[in-house]
């Protein structure tokens, strides 16, 4: 059975930082390509990060500079660091296996996603 989890949401100052964790069972994150998303309320999905199977990472352009996405095969977990955080920021985060087409990326009802944490920034 797969399973995707995240873990580090929380509530963070604007300005702050946050390193979110995306841990998986009964799959190898090192062979697919995982996304980042956030849901805020009022708002639809937004692919935040994504990585591929060799590495190559995508950011949407509101977190380009201040969000890092990562992975560690070792753990087999993937990380996105977020970096001076702000309200606009604050939000559900999910990650889930993705396709990827050019710079895009989304994910449909054949992949794998997690449950979410959610990240509020507030001062």
């Amino acid at each position: 059975q797969v399973q995707l989890r995240e873990s580090g949401g929380g509530l963070v100052q604007p300005g702050g930082s946050l390193r979110l964790a995306c841990a998986a069972s009964g799959l190898r994150l090192e062979y697919n390509a995982i996304g980042w998303f956030r849901a805020a309320r009022g708002n639809g999905r937004e692919g935040v990060s994504c990585i591929t199977r060799d590495g190559t990472t995508y950011y949407t352009d509101s977190v380009k500079g201040r969000f890092t996405m990562s992975r560690e095969n070792a753990k087999n977990t993937v990380y996105l660091q977020m970096n001076e955080l702000k309200p606009e920021d604050t939000a559900l985060y999910y990650c889930a296996t993705v396709s990827v087409e050019g710079r895009s990326w989304y994910h449909d009802e054949d992949d794998y996603w997690g449950p979410g944490t959610q990240v509020t920034v507030s001062s």
